[in-house]
């Protein structure tokens, strides 16, 4: 799966989260679900878009206008929902694969744990506050509330944790550019690779190994670790385990890494 959060970032670009506000209806009776990216350096808002559902095509129209005007970013921090992440291998979607294909690191917080993507937790509320209490009359509307606050959050309001600056003041496009037909994921020449077939598959050890349909048509690379294991990855993303001495023709998934508790 995706690294979990670990160290804060530390400049611009080296993280951006990622997350929808509890939707709500407008006046008119519309849905809103609010789509916010946000830099974890900087606080500075890239985009906060009122969407009529968290379906992945919109999404990716959301951040591909972000990456076209501010670069990419080096990891992208997300919860463990549609769209963002799956209960797939890898736990990835469509729109990870994608950030993966671009360079993009996915990074997932545990469920259950908010606080681990705890700057657009606490931006929400400000922004339920601003923009929609009450909510506005129609989507049009609600999307002109939103436009007016993150002009002001990003180049008018002081924030306590920059030391008294705006997000403008910190933060810069990235100099990594956006490609509309990224490449494929390389990986270390003593790797084999293989690419999914339509229905998810490769061939492996003279069977099909199933990787799932998000990966379908995409380049795995396998990593020998002894004798006849290996670990499969998506670009730096760990699908699992082959092991014939344990189960034939199954990935075995990597379990997640329990943290301990400080004493």
């Amino acid at each position: 799966m995706g690294t979990k959060p670990s160290v804060e970032a530390d400049c611009p670009n080296a993280v951006w989260c990622i997350d929808y506000k509890g939707h709500f209806r407008t006046a008119d009776g519309q849905l809103c679900y609010p789509l916010t990216l946000i830099d974890a350096y900087s606080r500075y808002l890239l985009r906060c878009e009122g969407l009529p559902s968290t379906d992945e095509r919109r999404a990716r129209e959301v951040l591909e206008s972000a990456f076209r005007e501010y670069g990419l970013p080096a990891r992208i921090r997300s919860d463990n929902g549609s769209p963002f992440a799956s209960t797939g291998v890898g736990g990835l979607t469509r729109l990870s694969v994608w950030w993966v294909k671009l360079g993009i690191q996915p990074e997932r917080i545990r469920p259950g744990k908010p606080q681990e993507n705890g700057r657009l937790e606490r931006f929400h509320g400000t922004l339920k506050r601003e923009t929609a209490s009450p909510p506005r009359a129609s989507m049009r509307a609600q999307q002109r509330a939103f436009d007016v606050f993150r002009r002001r959050y990003n180049e008018e309001r002081p924030h306590q944790a920059l030391d008294g600056v705006v997000p403008d003041e910190l933060h810069v496009p990235s100099t990594r550019l956006f490609v509309v037909d990224p490449p494929d994921p390389t990986y270390p020449p003593d790797w084999e690779t293989r690419r999914v077939t339509r229905t998810g598959a490769v061939s492996w050890n003279r069977g099909p190994l199933s990787l799932g349909g998000v990966l379908a048509g995409e380049l795995v690379g396998i990593k020998p670790i002894d004798h006849d294991r290996v670990e499969f990855y998506f670009g730096p993303v760990l699908l699992g385990y082959y092991d014939p001495g344990r189960i034939m023709h199954r990935l075995i998934r990597p379990r997640p890494k329990r943290r301990r508790s400080p004493r």
